[in-house]
């Protein structure tokens, strides 16, 4: 699974795209927290990553929306920078 970027302790990945793996999402890593997140819809499918991670996380997806939905259909992943 590519690592996307790493910033304040969160770990943003991407599964490589499978037909029953839809609606188009990332995964984070938190120490022992870990979360799903809608690149659409910024909601969290699965997990329990604590309130301020997810806003983060969700204030990341925002910004970084139409590259991550290009990566999720192309399969072209690349680094993206950190939330700051």
């Amino acid at each position: 699974m590519p690592v996307l970027a790493r910033f304040y302790g969160l770990v943003i990945k991407m599964y490589f795209q499978q037909s029953e793996h839809n609606p188009p999402h990332i995964h984070c890593v938190y120490g022992e927290y870990m979360g799903a997140i809608d690149i659409q819809t910024l909601q969290m499918l699965e997990g329990d990553l604590p309130p301020k991670a997810l806003a983060m996380v969700q204030e990341w997806v925002e910004m970084h929306k139409a590259e991550l939905l290009n990566m999720w259909n192309t399969q072209e992943f690349k680094q993206l920078p950190p939330l700051e």
